[in-house]
């Protein structure tokens, strides 16, 4: 029976198949709209995580002062080298501190300049960071202690001062001051906040005061938290010895701001899920209307035809054979909505992650979840003319005209 129900829908959607398909436009557009939106959330997601991890392996940032709105920060007295190898002494659960001072400058090569972010730091940045050298070397300890004119740099500045050319052994002019270039550290990219993580030059922190700075101030500490240690923990042991060491007392609040990254993460990534959500809901809202476009079609196409159901009815049709009909016919109808939704939105999905850079990233569930709900549209708006064509009278049905 259900499977005579099926031939039979399959065949009047054959007999109108542009207003099949007007129907059917917006389940479509539905289907196709929330699994897109919720894929490149996704994707979106996938993205930002994978940014600030790459940051560095359980980073925790010391600044000093506190953050007051985008991009500014209460004045207060910057860390000293003691802060530093305080951190290295009495907190045990951290296993790399990367003191360091940066000052934004112009660098040359030639008749090349470019404006970047100038770094003093030592060997352990590359550790906290989780960065490596795509060619040359680190710096040695005789380079370290002595201060020497050495500087490592990003590969948008080798791109940008060397071009194609080999940027070991050149020199480049940091102010007033000649620097040879020893490594080139690999690309990393633009990070979640936007920012070219690659516009950058390293230089011993020793050299940086001397040469660049004329003071001794760390402007910033980036320390890494050991393998399984509770960051949450560690930035509480931190605040507790800059308290101590910075002298605020219990009724003052701190001049200094520990940010946790996997903290940032959480935070970006809980953002980026609701934002999905909620336009996924928007989209979903389309299935809705596509449900009430069916529920209309499907009561003008019991009007047409009330002759055939009056027929049916009078040669021994059940009332529930005549129900499932129309019923069928509206969830095939929503069904194919549902596939042809699902295409479009893999194809849609595709291009917008190519065109947002984002990374494609499918979700299984959500696909079937919206098929699932685009068959019960059906169910669900199909059924009131099923209803209506099986409650028909036969000899009413038969005088229609």
């Amino acid at each position: 029976m259900i499977w005579n129900a099926l031939m039979l829908a399959l065949r009047e959607i054959r007999r109108n198949v542009l207003r099949s398909f007007l129907t059917i436009l917006g389940i479509v557009i539905g289907v196709g709209a929330v699994i897109t939106m919720v894929t490149i959330g996704g994707g979106a997601t996938a993205q930002v995580t994978a940014q600030i991890s790459s940051l560095g392996s359980n980073l925790l940032m010391l600044r000093p002062g506190q953050q007051r709105g985008m991009g500014q920060r209460a004045a207060a007295a910057p860390f000293t080298i003691r802060d530093v190898e305080a951190l290295v002494r009495q907190t045990n659960s951290l296993s790399a501190v990367a003191p360091s001072a940066s000052k934004g400058m112009t660098v040359v090569f030639g008749n090349q300049n470019w404006s970047t972010n100038v770094n003093g730091t030592d060997n352990m940045f590359f550790t906290v960071r989780n960065w490596s050298l795509a060619k040359g070397r680190k710096f040695n300890d005789g380079e370290l202690r002595g201060g020497s004119a050495m500087c490592i740099i990003g590969a948008t500045v080798q791109r940008q001062l060397f071009g194609g050319q080999d940027a070991i052994g050149g020199n480049i002019r940091v102010d007033k001051m000649s620097c040879q270039v020893i490594g080139v550290l690999d690309s990393k990219g633009q990070s979640a906040m936007g920012s070219d993580q690659d516009d950058l030059v390293l230089m011993p922190l020793r050299t940086f005061w001397r040469r660049v700075a004329g003071n001794q101030d760390v402007d910033m500490i980036q320390l890494s938290a050991r393998e399984g240690a509770d960051t949450e923990r560690v930035k509480r042991d931190i605040e507790l010895l800059m308290r101590e060491r910075r002298h605020i007392s219990q009724y003052q609040d701190d001049d200094f701001n520990v940010l946790d990254m996997k903290e940032i993460a959480r935070t970006l990534a809980g953002t980026t899920r609701i934002l999905t959500t909620l336009l996924g809901a928007v989209a979903a809202v389309s299935l809705l209307v596509g449900g009430i476009g069916i529920m209309n079609i499907m009561l003008v196409s019991v009007t047409e035809r009330t002759r055939e159901i009056g027929i049916r009815l009078a040669i021994g049709a059940l009332e529930r054979e005549v129900l499932l009909q129309f019923l069928v016919e509206a969830v095939v109808l929503s069904s194919l909505g549902g596939v042809i939704g699902i295409a479009v939105a893999l194809a849609a999905s595709v291009a917008a992650a190519a065109a947002l850079n984002v990374p494609f990233i499918l979700n299984g569930g959500i696909v079937v979840v919206a098929f699932l709900f685009s068959a019960a549209v059906g169910v669900i708006f199909g059924f009131f003319p099923a209803r209506k064509a099986a409650r028909l009278n036969p000899i009413d049905a038969l005088r229609h005209e």
